[in-house]
């Protein structure tokens, strides 16, 4: 006689509420950690990609990303919350978060000043759209859309390692080309860096070269050379002899002509003459006041013979170099 436990129609039942209830528990989700690399470089350091690689990410709630810093240009990994007003450089929240910190749009997320091989990882216990920026560079953006765990998401950590080799590849070599084709060559003209942004869905990107284009120059006593900034965004300096505690501001003994430019004498190799920011002025945007013109362009007048070495200090590091000969 088979007994109740053993009937076939009672194992049956019993097996089908054992699926049921496997079926009806929430499939646990492992966190995953996802990688970003922030900004890429030439070899010789003199064009910077600046720009999240890549600039929007679609991930899961309790993920993680680590950000990874790929250039000698220093970089932030920062989390603003909604309407905080963005300070200069690496000033942040104010101040820095610890790696590890979570972003969920109730405060600040800051990593503070990181270069070449350094990291910083932010978890995202909450779904939403955070936005991404670097403090040091105003057009260097993206954006995390972090998901709930039941949604899918579009892409994996081989796909954004594609797209961000090949967005690495295509603006270092339009770095390339804009080297090319600097049309600059006068015998008192300067290019002091020139550069492009690039707008996708995610963000903007920004491509400077780090270069002065033509930067030695032979002139004679009494000559003027002038420096002429031609990049969107990124600032620079034409510095003699010292280096500035505050490279923002220029040197006293430098002038303004009457269309604005800066003006500078240098006579002796012993001179300090610092042009401060030369830059482009912000972009204009509709419904807000318009921006004054930039300082885009710094002159020197030589008054005696020599050699006259200079640099641009936020990025001699990289390689921004040049010198005046002067002859009698």
């Amino acid at each position: 006689m088979t007994s109740l436990k053993q009937h076939p129609l009672v194992k049956c039942v019993a097996l089908a509420f054992v699926w049921a209830s496997v079926l009806l528990i929430p499939k646990l989700v492992s966190a995953e950690d996802w990688q970003v690399q922030v900004g890429a470089q030439s070899h010789d350091k003199g064009r910077q990609v600046i720009a999240f690689l890549p600039n929007e990410v679609w991930i899961h709630a309790g993920d993680s990303i680590a950000f990874t810093v790929a250039s000698d240009e220093p970089h932030t990994v920062t989390f603003l919350t909604p309407n905080q007003v963005r300070l200069p450089f690496s000033v942040g929240c104010p101040g820095t978060t610890p790696s590890g910190s979570a972003e969920d749009g109730s405060s600040c997320v800051n990593s503070g000043t990181l270069t070449n091989g350094q990291g910083y990882s932010v978890t995202f216990p909450t779904a939403g759209d955070y936005k991404l920026v670097c403090l040091y560079h105003q057009n260097h953006t993206a954006m995390i859309h972090v998901l709930d765990l039941s949604a899918r998401l579009p892409h994996d950590q081989e796909f954004y390692k594609d797209e961000a080799a090949e967005m690495q590849k295509e603006m270092l070599s339009s770095a390339d080309h804009m080297m090319d084709h600097d049309m600059d060559s006068s015998a008192d003209g300067v290019t002091a860096g020139t550069g492009a942004i690039v707008a996708t869905g995610g963000g903007s990107d920004t491509l400077s070269v780090v270069r002065f284009m033509h930067p030695d120059k032979i002139v004679h006593v009494g000559d003027t050379v002038e420096w002429t900034n031609d990049d969107p965004i990124t600032p620079h300096t034409i510095t003699f002899g010292a280096e500035p505690a505050n490279p923002i501001p220029p040197s006293a003994n430098v002038t303004v002509d009457p269309d604005g430019a800066l003006h500078a004498t240098v006579s002796s190799q012993a001179d300090n003459v610092h042009s401060g920011f030369i830059a482009a002025a912000p972009q204009d945007q509709i419904g807000l006041p318009q921006p004054l013109p930039g300082i885009t362009r710094f002159r020197v007048t030589f008054t005696k013979p020599g050699t006259f070495a200079y640099k641009c200090v936020l990025h001699d590091n990289l390689g921004m170099l040049g010198k005046v000969i002067v002859l009698p």
